[in-house]
């Protein structure tokens, strides 16, 4: 029981004061002697124990009269919260793409914000996270209005965040009791973000009526030539096997080719279309089949005119650079010290200066240019490099500074395969290739390096040294024959190949939603000039960064609905991107609620929003009691005014 008022309990005291006029008012019986003895005794023993019994009884009756009426101004109740303690809901809803699907009610997300509606108090506070947005401290109406509105989003959140929210909105919060409820699918994204130690929640599991899934899983193109273009798409069947579904590809809204297919139970497929090559194609892919998910039966790519990339390699000529740079994605271009264009430098994506003995100081200003424009620089020594040269050149463009030669016979050992160079160029760490060598090299000191390859004894083969805009990177040992085996090894491709890559970064295929999208326009702007990135239904100015032949612009909040866009300057056209929605929201692998449980114990489930809402509602009821206690004082005075009336003793 709590009380309202608990300071008038402190009157309790008072209750004394019934108790001290009682022992006062206690008389003395004067005892007379009469000639029949007998009867006389018992008469005054008689009327003395009457007498005392109705004062006990009215003291009684008084006393309870008090302390009903005390108790009835301190106004007691029952409740699992204090009265002057504000209630505060905090609901996750989850509106992530797998809750647009039906349930037994109905679709998962409109149901479940609906049944929040129809149970949620009307008096309590609340605080709304979806994937999207996040409303704290808002009231009933505001929450009904923000719930009435939801959309499904292809944006994610997970767990880590949700409690972070939870934790940001309690702190140093007081006068405020919080109850946290999780509403979603719990999707197996979720699986690793419960511990032992995860605060204890309340949860709501959206389970769909379907338990089968076929989705585009992803695109590729493996063959092109003059004539012909091979689109292959890879189809992922979750739940039993499949017969004659239909696929099409559409080249914007045209009708390229249609067929169908068969597809055995939880398995992978990929199905190919062949048609004449087009310099430019907006592919859309159309899956026609009835499922737990539409949003993946649908995928966009798209095929731009892609330019070339610029490659310019200084010093010796390399063989193997031409074998690597292949006419069909680049423009090699190799000239000695004496014969460099200088005009031609700016319009370069990637500068190799191989094998130099010294950079002379006349080509300083060009190189330095080129890398604040966003150019990469590769540097491979020569065996006899003038040491204050490469310092001064170092020293200027990227604060770095070249130790003298070191001649040791080392092994190449180790990659860094967490390293964009080496993104999806391993299926898996390879640890037992058949080790390059070098006879010397010349380490490399910056603040800003990473390795990328190094040596057994741990020092650096291969280093990036990031600068604000350009790229450097430093190959530590001349790859001369007489110097190095590099050149026999396997690494040597992908080494090369993906400097030339990251040196420009062409628009993909597609990209996904909710990702970090990075994409560079070769395009020359002006300076209060930007790229813009639209389509029919929205349009968006993404984060851009311009360069001197180049502007990189990258994308992760927008846009939020998979399609085509055209990135444009001004009114002209550059570029058409297009995305998809992230294949995981596709996953039919949900989390097991017992193994949450066994994971943490006080994590506590429901089968519905509204028995978590009447659960809540039920608890946080007060009970008010001062009713009865005043009913009790007016009974005890009754009873005083009975006894003092017909009780005669």
């Amino acid at each position: 029981m709590q009380f309202k008022n608990p300071e008038v309990l402190y009157f309790l005291a008072l209750l004394i004061i019934p108790i001290l006029v009682h022992l006062f008012q206690l008389q003395k019986f004067l005892k007379i002697p009469f000639t029949n003895v007998a009867f006389l005794q018992k008469l005054v023993q008689q009327t003395r124990k009457s007498s005392r019994i109705k004062k006990w009884l009215i003291l009684a009756t008084r006393l309870l009269l008090f302390l009903a009426i005390l108790l009835t101004f301190s106004q007691p109740y029952f409740s699992d919260k204090k009265t002057e303690t504000n209630q505060h809901t905090f609901i996750y809803l989850d509106t992530s793409l797998s809750t647009n699907t039906e349930g037994e009610k109905g679709n998962l997300l409109q149901i479940a914000a609906q049944e929040i509606i129809e149970n949620a108090s009307k008096k309590d506070n609340y605080s709304l996270l979806t994937n999207s947005d996040f409303d704290a401290e808002i009231t009933y109406d505001e929450l009904k209005n923000k719930l009435l509105n939801v959309k499904n989003s292809s944006k994610k959140i997970d767990i880590k965040t949700v409690l972070l929210k939870i934790n940001t909105l309690t702190k140093n919060k007081t006068n405020t009791l919080y109850k946290h409820i999780l509403i979603s699918d719990f999707q197996n994204t979720y699986t690793d973000e419960f511990t032992n130690v995860t605060p204890a929640i309340s949860g709501i599991k959206l389970t769909a009526s379907k338990k089968n899934n076929l989705s585009i899983d992803s695109v590729f193109i493996n063959n092109t030539n003059t004539s012909k273009l091979t689109v292959n798409i890879l189809v992922k069947n979750q739940g039993p096997a499949k017969t004659n579904i239909p696929i099409a590809i559409f080249n914007d809204e045209k009708l390229i080719s249609r067929q169908s297919f068969s597809i055995d139970k939880n398995t992978q497929k990929i199905v190919s279309f062949t048609f004449q090559n087009q310099t430019k194609f907006f592919g859309k892919i159309n899956l026609t089949y009835s499922d737990t998910f539409a949003f993946d039966n649908v995928f966009y790519f798209s095929l731009n005119s892609a330019k070339k990339i610029n490659v310019l390699s200084i010093g010796k000529a390399a063989k193997f650079l031409s074998k690597i740079y292949t006419k069909e994605e680049f423009n090699l271009t190799q000239s000695s010290l004496q014969n460099v264009n200088y005009n031609a430098i700016a319009k370069q994506q990637i500068i190799i200066l191989n094998e130099l003995e010294e950079i002379p100081e006349n080509i300083y200003k060009s190189l330095i240019n080129f890398s604040e424009g966003g150019g990469t620089i590769v540097l491979i020594p020569n065996t006899k490099l003038e040491l204050k040269s490469y310092n001064l050149f170092l020293n200027k463009i990227a604060d770095a500074k070249i130790e003298s030669k070191i001649v040791d016979t080392l092994k190449i050992t180790t990659i860094n395969f967490e390293h964009p160079l080496f993104k999806n160029v391993f299926s898996k760490k390879v640890t037992n290739f058949q080790y390059p060598m070098i006879k010397s090299y010349y380490p490399i000191l910056s603040k800003n390096k990473s390795t990328i390859i190094s040596f057994e004894n741990n020092s650096s083969f291969i280093s990036q040294i990031k600068e604000s805009n350009g790229n450097i990177f430093w190959i530590s040992s001349s790859l001369s024959k007489e110097n190095s085996n590099f050149l026999n090894s396997p690494l040597i491709v992908p080494v090369f190949y993906n400097f030339g890559k990251l040196s420009f970064q062409h628009s993909k295929l597609y990209y996904y939603l909710d990702e970090i999208n990075t994409i560079d326009v070769e395009t020359d702007m002006n300076k209060d000039e930007i790229l813009s990135i639209v389509n029919s239904k929205s349009s968006f100015i993404p984060p851009q960064q311009t360069f001197q032949n180049k502007v990189t612009i990258s994308t992760k909040k927008n846009p939020s609905k998979a399609g085509f866009y055209h990135i444009i300057r001004k009114k002209d056209t550059l570029q058409t991107i297009a995305f998809n929605n992230p294949k995981e929201e596709s996953m039919l692998s949900f989390l097991d609620i017992n193994g949450l449980r066994e994971v943490n114990g006080s994590s506590n489930f429901y089968a519905s929003i509204e028995d978590f809402f009447t659960d809540l509602n039920e608890k946080n009821e007060v009970q008010w009691l001062w009713k009865w206690f005043l009913t009790l004082a007016i009974v005890s005075l009754l009873l005083e005014i009975l006894i003092l009336k017909f009780y005669k003793p």
